[in-house]
């Protein structure tokens, strides 16, 4: 006990005897303390006395799909930062290959008592199986929203236009003199990609069978991005558009891998504008998502719930910017039409 109350104190600043105060629910401690004491035990992992164990914690999570592509981090920077400053404490919780997936991590955030959640990147079309623990929040009346979300589940949700981004990115290789454009994209079920392929097969005319256009599909790793822009490459594509800037840099790997000049021979344009693509060689153009708005506007709707505020469930989009760099130019002269 004496341990606990140690551990307590020292990460919510304060006393051991206030810590104390609050686990026994005494008078003389200001609501702005007490909170911090429970969310300093919520964050530790002590279970709350159980008269308190009804009260949320001003802890939030935040949970994304992965790490490795720079935009997490960037968002995760943006919503944990303006978390902070109204006065919660955010959860991080990154899923990865055989790691503890979205479900389990509902579970642990629901014991710490949490007062929302945030999914990022929650991007694949799920099962109607695998919705459980989104309805299990849902019954719970959990606050929640959803970045650039895969379902609707019956909550708020924030977006990137995604039929913008590819109108802006098809258009400037257009502009460009390419006829022959392709697309690396994700996964069949991971939702923005099929959003961008809905819009581009619009904007282009193109028709029949998925098969017949110009498109690859693959996870989100530079080497098999590498693999699926070769395969267009090699079927004369000159234009490539990329679900993002990962999948980007694996293109402009195979095009130099197949002898290729970027942006001599192909052009290519990436998606989010995350860190350090101006520093690639040659720097990237790329469709700009405004992570700072969205998480910004994430947090708002969050804590709006979680003060009592109605919230609609109508998604919120943001328009995205076409950044031109060095990776794009005209279309060689003499490509395949």
């Amino acid at each position: 006990m004496t341990k606990r109350l140690a551990e307590v104190a020292k990460k919510a600043g304060v006393s051991e005897a206030t810590v104390s105060r609050v686990l026994n629910g005494r008078n003389g401690v200001s609501e702005s303390t007490r909170a911090s004491v429970l969310t300093a035990l919520d964050v530790l992992g002590y279970e709350r006395p159980t008269k308190l164990r009804g009260e949320r914690g001003r802890l939030v999570g935040l949970v994304l799909p992965e790490l490795q592509n720079p935009i997490f981090p960037a968002l995760a920077e943006v919503v944990t930062a303006s978390l902070a400053q109204r006065g919660f404490t955010p959860a991080l919780c990154a899923r990865t290959i055989g790691g503890v997936p979205e479900r389990d991590y509902i579970e642990m955030l629901l014991d710490h008592q949490v007062s929302g959640v945030v999914f990022a990147g929650g991007s694949y079309a799920l099962a109607e199986a695998e919705h459980d623990h989104y309805r299990q929040l849902l019954d719970r009346r959990m606050p929640v929203v959803m970045v650039n979300a895969g379902v609707n589940a019956g909550f708020p949700h924030i977006s990137t236009d995604d039929a913008v981004a590819v109108e802006q990115a098809y258009g400037h290789l257009r502009s460009l003199g390419h006829d022959r454009v392709g697309l690396v994209m994700g996964p069949a079920d991971h939702v923005p990609s099929r959003r961008k392929l809905t819009a581009l097969a619009e904007v282009a005319g193109w028709e029949g069978a998925e098969a017949q256009w110009p498109v690859e599909r693959t996870n989100f790793s530079m080497e098999s991005a590498r693999l699926a822009a070769s395969r267009l490459i090699q079927r004369g594509v000159t234009g490539m558009i990329c679900a993002s800037d990962v999948l980007a840099l694996g293109s402009i790997r195979a095009a130099r891998r197949l002898g290729r000049d970027v942006p001599g021979d192909v052009s290519i344009v990436g998606y989010d504008d995350s860190a350090l693509m101006t520093c690639t060689d040659p720097p990237l153009t790329t469709v700009r998502q405004p992570i700072e708005l969205m998480g910004q506007a994430a947090v708002d709707i969050l804590v709006n719930q979680i003060e009592g505020a109605a919230a609609t469930t109508d998604e919120l989009l943001f328009e995205p910017e076409l950044v031109v760099r060095g990776s794009t130019g005209p279309a060689p002269v003499g490509a395949p039409g």
